[in-house]
């Protein structure tokens, strides 16, 4: 039989994904799960963003521009506007969801070997889109002991070779919760300068801030357009998961005429589903208020749960809704997977991301998990009840 590429064989499984076997098999079984494996938000969709797509008059489905409707980008760069982020139309490609937009920056900027340094853990699909291009990840650890703050610029510089095209940070974080300060930021900023580098920010939560805290953009900085790549998407902000729309943002002209060759070679995004993310920029702002709120609590009773555990140790997140969570276990793989097929606890069970896959440094995470908090309060305390009474009787 002919072979496989090596790409392919080197092509990470979804850590979030892969113990869905497992999890049919559960519920085929008469189980019920309570899924905080999956940053899938049960917040309803704009009404606004539905109805454009129900009331609409389109009479021929056709492509869209490569880079994205007219009209659709010149609202996202008013959005963009209302957040102190000034950009043009034109400084924006709308994209597959942000997955293809990361796709298209790595295929941009880097060639075969070249290499990202990344905070880790980080959200796992920048491995296979970075196995994908042929792409090296030199992951920075961060600590759950220091909340997964930046790490120090001194270690950054350890990584820096020749081969170096770009720090890539995601903020608010995925899969840590942890918001950058501006602080930080200007030091990457500096960082970036110094040794000529791109900074690529992932900044699909920007809405979700907690403590009072405020997102500071990478856009925002003075001095660093040439330097600064802006990821997007409407999956989370809008629960708009299905409408696979996200845009890439930046003032380096270089980059947009390169990065629009891959848009053309794709053809266009969907044009339904611009037409939806589109209207949902209308969504008032009382949306956004009454979900931040929402979260606030959610994560406050999370953590609350989690720490009444014995040798349960739990990272305090600022924005997104995940944290990271790190058991009394030898291999949360081995966990998570038992959750589904060996236990329940009144005939219910949960279903977690061992987050041993949003690390790229071997034996790292490895009794770790990531939860999403994205269900409401009460099934938050009944699910961290489950994994309280399975650690009683669980077996490394």
């Amino acid at each position: 039989m002919p072979s496989i590429s090596q790409k392919g064989r080197n092509m990470p499984e979804s850590p979030i994904r892969k113990l869905v076997p497992y999890a049919e098999k559960a519920k085929a079984e008469g189980k019920y799960i309570y899924h905080l494996n999956i940053g899938q938000p049960d917040i309803k969709t704009p009404e606004v963003a539905l109805k454009a797509v129900k009331e609409n008059n389109v009479e021929i489905l056709s492509y869209s521009r490569s880079e994205g409707s007219d009209t659709y980008r010149k609202k996202i760069a008013a959005y963009y506007d209302y957040h102190n982020i000034k950009v043009s139309h034109n400084d924006i490609i709308v994209t597959t969801g942000a997955s293809e937009a990361i796709a298209f920056i790595f295929g941009s900027i880097m060639d075969p070997d070249d290499e990202v340094i990344i905070c880790e853990p980080f959200y796992a699909n920048y491995i296979a889109f970075a196995t994908a291009s042929s792409v090296n990840v030199k992951p920075i650890i961060s600590k759950i002991e220091d909340n997964f703050a930046l790490p120090s610029i001194t270690d950054f510089e350890k990584l820096i070779t020749s081969r170096t095209k770009a720090i890539m940070i995601c903020n608010p974080g995925n899969p840590t919760g942890y918001l950058y300060s501006k602080e930080e930021i200007e030091q990457l900023a500096d960082l970036v300068k110094k040794h000529d580098l791109f900074l690529i920010s992932d900044e699909v939560y920007r809405e979700f801030t907690y403590d009072n805290s405020s997102h500071f953009s990478i856009l925002e900085l003075k001095g660093l357009d040439e330097h600064t790549i802006m990821i997007d998407s409407v999956s989370k902000r809008y629960s708009m998961c299905g409408a696979r729309i996200g845009c890439l943002v930046t003032r380096n002209e270089t980059i947009r005429h390169t990065v629009l060759k891959f848009a053309q070679a794709r053809l266009s995004p969907p044009t339904y589903a611009q037409i939806a993310s589109e209207a949902a920029l209308s969504t008032p702002q009382s949306y956004f208020v009454d979900i931040k709120n929402e979260y606030i609590e959610r994560r406050d009773t999370l953590i609350s749960e989690l720490q009444k555990i014995n040798g349960v140790k739990v990272a305090i997140p600022r924005g997104a809704f995940y944290c990271i969570v790190e058991l009394p276990v030898k291999n949360a793989d081995h966990f998570a997977q038992w959750l589904l097929e060996s236990f329940s606890f009144e005939n219910e069970t949960v279903m977690v991301a061992p987050a041993s896959g949003f690390y790229s440094t071997p034996d790292s995470g490895v009794n770790q998990i990531r939860i999403a908090y994205v269900l409401n309060k009460q099934r938050l305390v009944k699910a961290v009840n489950i994994i309280k009474e399975a650690l009683k009787v669980y077996k490394d």
